[in-house]
Order: structure tokens, then sequence, then C-alpha cells
């Protein structure tokens, strides 16, 4: 069984957002389901700061040694900081998905309506 804070949201395609520094910014990551499945993370691609993102819509990538997957991006609104760190150590990810791991914040257009509580993502995940 993965780790499910029940604190943060998610989304069917395995991210979770969490309130950080002020109203409407909020920090994304993938969730431990996602990082479990994908194995060891050796790279990412995050969006740009000040890039303008559309929930649902493709914004990066993580590279495994299994596979590479498309990070979506859980809200609509513009890119404010990406976590750097991820460039020299992307396996950060697999150690600590929901700390040290997480991958972009954004100020969102609008308070999110579309995402899933914890108990909601277990269930997806069964």
């Amino acid at each position: 069984m993965s780790n499910i804070p029940a604190q943060l949201q998610y989304t069917k395609e395995h991210e979770w957002v969490a309130s950080a520094t002020s109203a409407l910014t909020y920090r994304v990551g993938i969730t431990d389901y996602a990082q479990g499945a994908l194995g060891d993370i050796v790279y990412v691609q995050l969006p740009k700061i000040g890039e303008t993102l559309t929930a649902d819509k493709v914004c990066g990538e993580v590279e495994s040694t299994k596979s590479v997957s498309e990070i979506f991006s859980p809200i609509s609104g513009k890119v404010s900081a990406i976590n750097a760190e991820l460039n020299t150590a992307p396996e950060t990810i697999n150690t600590d998905p929901y700390g040290a791991g997480w991958l972009f914040e954004v100020i969102a257009e609008t308070e999110p309506s579309n995402l899933l509580s914890a108990s909601d993502y277990a269930a997806i995940t069964a």
C-alpha cells in the first residue's frame, strides 16, 4: 500500500497538490504510488518559471529506468517556482515524493475544484 497523506489533494493521473506559501499558490508533485510504479527516477523535465499551465494538460515528464511518464498539471495557473534540486538529484522523488521531491508551484487562476480527496485517491489505487 502506498503512502497517501490526508492533508493533500490528488489527481487520477497520480499528482498531488498542497497549499503552499500563500492563497491560490499550490505545490505539486507525483504520488508515492506513481514513483513506486515508475521505479528508479533518473530525469525530470519541469515546466519553466512564468509558464502558464492548463489543468489536465501535459507540463513535463519523469523518466525512470523503466519508462517515461508525462506530468499533467492538476490546476491552471502560472508557474511560480520549480524544484531545481531535481536537476541533479531526480531520485529524490523516489525517497521523498511528498517532501523534498516536490516538482513545482503554481499560482492558480481560481480555487481548484477537480481534485480528489485522499480517500477518493486511495480507492483508485487500491
